[in-house]
């Protein structure tokens, strides 16, 4: 692990000076002058190779200050990284991942909930350099930068992360408790993997994308989505004996170009089968989830799961109607995703519908897959009712001004093979029971 440089000399407090005048006026910088800003700032910062330690110490401490606001502003490491993935480069990419790393060092992961570690996970956030003042050296030699080359990425980085607006919060900053996250919410499971239940699906899913036989594919992923149901339905029967069984949270999901509207509709038709409500950022790539922890679990991997049927069924039918002499054109795309996301939505209501009803009537699905026949609960209708109002009320918390938004279509032969791709879709078992 790196450590902090030591004492001010040499020029250090001269630099922090130096830094933030640079990072200000590029951060400041109206879009026609920014060139000039980040030369401007760049070149000061990388004039001199004995000052170079001095500037990688105050990087690291700026950059900290800098991370922690976006924390407080409701951004979350996966937020900041797809920022910079969308508006920077990839050199831009790994310097973030690497401040994100450095200013993790504030924070024990006691102070840290389980979705925030999965996503340091993930970016691989890991403080590789020996100490702060040889950090800057070290990525310039890793990416073979030189000292204005690197300048410039860390200006345009810190100018990047320094003009985004504060955001909803989909759970509590580092340290901090929050509305929408709650102790026992973030100590699910054990921090280093993830619940058995959820652990399975995962497991089922990936078979069903990756198996070349459909029929297969169908069962796996039956499986899957009933595990899902029975395991969102046990949750609620649970919560209505504990202490608080209003608490639902929130997660971010990145929704990218091409496509974005279509696959922000099948998103939330995956989301409404299960509970939970979406709110599209468009301007920055992703919608925020609202649901309850299980649901929310279930929702990220379902989605997954059907973008990738989703984008192979398109692909096919857009080289099926090339063959035909028609032209593979985005409005067919387009048409198809959207197609392909309002089936998904009425199979899915179809079956959430069915799901509660068996449970209701007391017929109960094991994690092996077999079913047992219980008493029927009372309780269960209800508990449902009230976590779907929790929902809603924690939506209208969150985001007190919302405005829908339509997505069109353009091409009826995209429509009819989006609709026919949905009917396809791993929804439907071996039994012709649909489960969500």
């Amino acid at each position: 692990m790196g450590r902090r440089g030591q004492g001010g000399n040499g020029g250090g407090g001269d630099v922090g000076v130096l830094l933030d005048t640079a990072v200000r006026g590029v951060v400041t910088a109206p879009e026609e002058g920014l060139d000039l800003a980040l030369d401007t700032g760049a070149s000061l910062l990388a004039a001199s190779a004995g000052l170079w330690p001095a500037v990688s110490r105050a990087a690291l401490g700026h950059a900290d200050a800098a991370v922690g606001r976006c924390w407080s502003a409701g951004w979350r490491p996966a937020d900041l990284a797809r920022v910079v993935r969308r508006d920077l480069k990839p050199v831009h990419l790994a310097l973030a991942v690497d401040l994100i790393a450095a200013e993790g060092r504030r924070h024990p992961a006691a102070a840290l909930d389980r979705r925030w570690q999965e996503q340091l996970r993930e970016l691989e956030a890991e403080v590789w350099w020996p100490s702060d003042e040889a950090y800057l050296a070290g990525f310039a030699l890793r990416h073979r930068l030189d000292r204005f080359a690197l300048a410039t990425v860390l200006l345009e980085l810190l100018r990047s992360w320094g003009r985004l607006p504060p955001i909803a919060p989909a759970g509590p900053a580092p340290g901090r408790s929050g509305h929408s996250a709650r102790p026992e919410q973030r100590q699910r499971g054990p921090v280093a993997g993830e619940p058995r239940m959820l652990s399975r699906i995962r497991a089922l899913l990936a078979k069903a994308e990756s198996t070349d036989f459909p029929e297969e594919a169908e069962a796996l992923t039956a499986k899957a989505q009933q595990l899902m149901a029975q395991h969102s339905i046990d949750e609620a029967l649970l919560a209505v004996e504990g202490a608080d069984p209003h608490a639902p949270g929130a997660l971010r999901i990145g929704v990218d170009n091409p496509y974005e509207g279509p696959k922000t509709m099948l998103l939330d038709a995956v989301a409404a089968a299960n509970r939970c409500r979406v709110v599209w950022a468009k301007e920055f790539g992703f919608c925020t989830v609202i649901g309850f922890d299980a649901d929310l679990d279930g929702v990220e991997l379902l989605y997954t799961s059907l973008l990738v049927q989703a984008t192979h069924a398109m692909q096919q039918a857009g080289a099926r109607q090339h063959l035909d002499g028609a032209s593979r054109t985005k409005a067919f795309r387009q048409s198809f995703l959207v197609a392909y996301a309002a089936r998904i939505r009425e199979r899915l209501t179809e079956a959430t519908e069915r799901t509660t009803s068996d449970a209701a009537a007391g017929r109960h699905l094991r994690e092996d897959g077999t079913a047992e026949q219980l008493v029927p609960d009372e309780r269960l209708l209800p508990a449902l009712k009230a976590r779907t109002e929790a929902v809603d009320h924690e939506v209208g918390r969150m985001f007190p001004k919302l405005v829908s938004q339509r997505v069109r279509v353009s091409d009826g032969e995209g429509w009819a093979a989006g609709r026919a791709a949905a009917d396809r879709a791993s929804l439907r078992g071996r039994s012709g029971e649909i489960r969500g």
